[in-house]
């Protein structure tokens, strides 16, 4: 079953009724399992265009596979993602310099590129898990806030507007995943 969770006036609750989430005020949106069948689960539900319209209008953080989800198109399937942001979801290659195994799993430093409110008392380099096998790959630098090197250099934190999203798992890294959801609540646009 699809899970999202919104944040309406300090309140939050899970749901996949769409008219709740049109009327909530931020939005968290993890996705599940593969991007093919998050799409599928997402048209069959009538989620996919509620929130690629409320990604548009309030505050929206995408964690893992909500990163991969804004962006065109993904290798994962040859499918296409909501398109609110340029590029590509690529999967990691296993013929780089150093070996690595796929999928990224635990914990690795996140290199803040720019600024941004949801980097609030948390310093660049800070470790955060991972846990996946496809990233984002974008020609607009200026949406890259984080990066990480894993076999290579890939961003793991982008943000445009009203939009963050990590390629990483804030609520599974500690104290610092802790302080990154806490900054979103209290993100104001």
């Amino acid at each position: 079953m699809l899970l999202i969770l919104f944040l309406p006036k300090k309140k939050s609750f899970v749901t996949n009724d769409p008219d709740k989430v049109l009327k909530a005020d931020k939005i968290i949106f993890p996705g599940q399992g593969a991007m093919p069948g998050c799409v599928e689960e997402l048209d069959k539900r009538g989620l996919k265009e509620v929130l690629i319209e409320s990604a548009k209008q309030k505050p929206f953080l995408g964690i893992c596979l909500g990163l991969q989800m804004l962006f065109e198109i993904s290798d994962e399937g040859n499918q296409k993602g909501f398109g609110l942001l340029p590029g590509k979801v690529i999967k990691f290659k296993s013929d780089y310099k150093e070996r690595i195994k796929i999928p990224h799993m635990g914990w690795n430093s996140v290199i803040q590129s720019n600024t941004h409110p949801m980097w609030r008392n948390i310093k660049s380099g800070s470790k955060f898990y991972f846990v996946h096998s496809y990233f984002a790959q974008t020609s607009d630098e200026r949406l890259v806030v984080g990066h990480t090197e894993y076999g290579d250099n890939f961003a793991s934190a982008v943000a445009r507007d009203n939009i963050f999203a990590c390629q990483f798992h804030p609520e599974k890294s500690a104290a610092i995943g802790l302080q990154l959801l806490e900054n979103f609540i209290s993100w104001e646009m």
